[in-house]
């Protein structure tokens, strides 16, 4: 097709694309930028993509970026690089972002370092918006006052969330123990002053109590094994030890069992255990843990897209989504004394 001919210059341009899809450039530019919904039908956008792939078209993204004033490049703030699970939130994010011709620069900022400082000199004139995860309250106030999307935080602030519904999963995590017949519980707090922390400890508590005859006690702890280790441990030493530890993640939960078999205790015989995320080590520890799993990665890419559609001028819906028990060997029916 004489269309479909590489230019003599070597690099096709967007009027190629055009001239071999037979549409108008404007055509091509709102379908490669992502825009096509609602504007462009799906046949026209096909063939748009299908004539940029057999040219081998590639946007000059850097003379975009200076025509619109963007730089198409996006912040992701996390506690922390060592977690599986904020990897999982960067694949997602990353993977959503590259769908639009943007990029990803993640910037780790430890919540007991105090207010967050901008890793640029101007950041308007580096980054495009911001997307934070899971962090505490006051962190991101030292950062320039760009667009941006909350993850897994609290839904009543002024910026837009897509959050793991959290409530619900622990619900569902003291109905299970209940079910089984556990009335002392432990919960092995994250010490993070932090939404998701705080909305799953509120919610337990509101388990326990409308429960007859049960009780709740509660340690709080770095989201470590080490930590999680000892604070479980003085848990498990109390006269009333609980038969059942409630883990806010289950790296704590790992440092739960731990705990549990330094004091010569069965889990789940004499100690049921359960965490909270799924990630790997959730089937690495002896037994297998039961935990309410969130999908990490999903929660990276709709939060992408939601700092996207706020970069083109619309507010995006709040998003909250569900988690999903998993029931594995760690949890049981309490022994009788």
């Amino acid at each position: 097709m004489e269309g479909d001919a590489v230019p003599k210059t070597g690099r096709p341009t967007s009027k190629d694309v055009a001239h071999a899809a037979g549409v108008s450039q404007s055509t091509v530019s709102i379908v490669l930028a992502g825009k096509a919904a609602g504007r462009i039908s799906d046949a026209t956008a096909q063939a748009v993509r299908q004539a940029a792939d057999r040219l081998g078209y590639r946007p000059n993204l850097a003379a975009r970026s200076l025509r619109l004033g963007q730089t198409r490049t996006v912040l992701l703030v996390v506690p922390t690089l060592s977690s599986l699970f904020f990897g999982a939130i960067y694949t997602g994010a990353a993977r959503a972002a590259a769908e639009h011709g943007f990029g990803v620069v993640v910037y780790p900022w430890p919540d007991v370092s105090g207010p967050a400082r901008s890793p640029f000199a101007a950041a308007h004139e580096a980054i495009d918006g911001i997307l934070a995860s899971s962090m505490a309250v006051g962190v991101l106030d030292g950062l320039d006052p760009l667009p941006r999307v909350m993850l897994d935080s609290d839904p009543r602030g002024e910026a837009p969330t897509v959050n793991f519904d959290v409530a619900e999963g622990m619900r569902a995590v003291a109905a299970h123990l209940a079910a089984l017949g556990h009335r002392r519980i432990g919960h092995l707090a994250a010490a993070v002053d932090a939404w998701t922390f705080r909305e799953r400890a509120g919610v337990l508590s509101a388990a326990v109590r409308g429960r007859p005859g049960a009780g709740l006690v509660r340690e709080f702890t770095e989201i470590e094994i080490g930590a999680a280790r000892e604070a479980a441990g003085r848990l498990l030493d109390r006269p009333d030890r609980p038969t059942a530890l409630v883990c806010d993640d289950d790296l704590v939960a790992a440092g739960a069992c731990k705990a549990a078999r330094a004091l010569g205790l069965d889990v789940p015989g004499d100690v049921s255990v359960t965490g909270f995320d799924d990630m790997l080590l959730a089937k690495a520890v002896e037994p297998e843990l039961t935990t309410v799993r969130l999908p990490a990665e999903e929660l990276g890419a709709r939060g992408m897209a939601a700092l996207l559609e706020l970069l083109d001028g619309r507010r995006p819906a709040s998003v909250s989504l569900p988690g999903e028990l998993v029931v594995r060997a760690s949890t049981a029916a309490p022994r009788r004394p």
